[in-house]
């Protein structure tokens, strides 16, 4: 093999799999960066504006503005950024990514946003159940404000995260990994090979959270073979997408826990957790606890059912 083949495949006439996810990541990194210097930069001044509050980079960073903000951010440097390695170094459409969005397609996002919302509903009526979580008074009086300014907002916020998300970790990661593997191994080896390794990559990536253990990490990389199980039986981004929405959004707008160690705000139940941290998640949300574990393979069966 000559220099040239290293990094060019022949048969395939395009840049290897291994040298167009280097390449990716650091473009995405780097769309990420210049992102946020610009969104991050109105964000910040949206978030003094609004607030009235001095100038708290710990109370920044955590406040909903910014975090919705990341969640765009994330949004305009992985749809566009995947578009353009799709047809300029993949050599494929975008859909091949997981979104051919065709009548299936829109049937398998309502199982995965279905989904989602029962395992977060089974979630607490079990913790609820045991005593592990007590429902307390909301403080907050709904208006249409802080309707607007925390529960749509944190629609949005997720709807973004569980886009991106899943195209940048189980649509281009994946498929690429999965084809350069496939060269050496089988496809089904390289497939849970790239399963297997982008889900580290969705734990590590989730390690910086707030709140963030060892553990927490563990469970986040557990919870993206959950996530790629429905794109690997199916080919579709569809159930990774829905799942992902609902499950963040019924997590921390609908029944109060912290999403991924983070505060979504305000929430239509109002809970104090009581239960055993092991168990519950703590401080950072049922999926660092065993009852989170038990939550993924719930729904890894009901997706297996569903699709097979």
């Amino acid at each position: 093999m000559n220099i040239e083949n290293i990094f060019w495949k022949p048969s395939e006439r395009r840049i290897r799999a291994g040298w167009r996810l280097v390449l990716y990541w650091i473009a995405f990194f780097m769309a990420q960066f210049g992102l946020t210097l610009v969104l991050g930069v109105v964000g910040v001044i949206l978030l003094l504006l609004q607030g009235g509050m001095d100038f708290d980079p710990a109370a920044i960073m955590s406040s909903p503005v910014v975090l919705f903000m990341s969640g765009l951010i994330g949004l305009f440097a992985t749809v566009p950024l995947t578009w353009a390695f799709g047809r300029w170094i993949d050599w494929r459409k975008f859909s091949d990514f997981g979104l051919k969005l065709n009548k299936d397609w829109w049937i398998d996002l309502f199982f995965g946003l279905l989904l989602g919302a029962v395992l977060m509903l089974g979630i607490f009526l079990v913790e609820k159940q045991l005593g592990w979580l007590e429902v307390i008074p909301r403080e907050a009086v709904w208006t249409w404000s802080n309707f607007y300014r925390w529960i749509f907002r944190a629609l949005i916020l997720f709807i973004a995260v569980g886009f991106y998300e899943e195209l940048l970790f189980r649509g281009y990661l994946i498929k690429n990994l999965s084809e350069g593997l496939h060269a050496k191994l089988s496809a089904r080896i390289s497939v849970a090979i790239s399963l297997v390794v982008t889900a580290a990559i969705f734990g590590i990536a989730h390690a910086t959270n707030p709140n963030a253990t060892f553990v927490s990490s563990f469970n986040i990389a557990l919870a993206g073979v959950f996530l790629g199980l429905g794109y690997l039986l199916n080919n579709k981004l569809a159930i990774p997408i829905g799942l992902h929405i609902t499950w963040n959004f019924f997590q921390g707008n609908v029944f109060g826990w912290p999403v991924s160690g983070t505060n979504a705000g305000l929430s239509f139940i109002t809970i104090q957790q009581l239960g055993p941290n092991g168990w519950t998640g703590g401080n950072f949300g049922p999926e660092a606890g065993y009852i989170g574990l038990f939550a993924m393979l719930v729904g890894s069966i009901l997706t297996i059912a569903y699709l097979l």
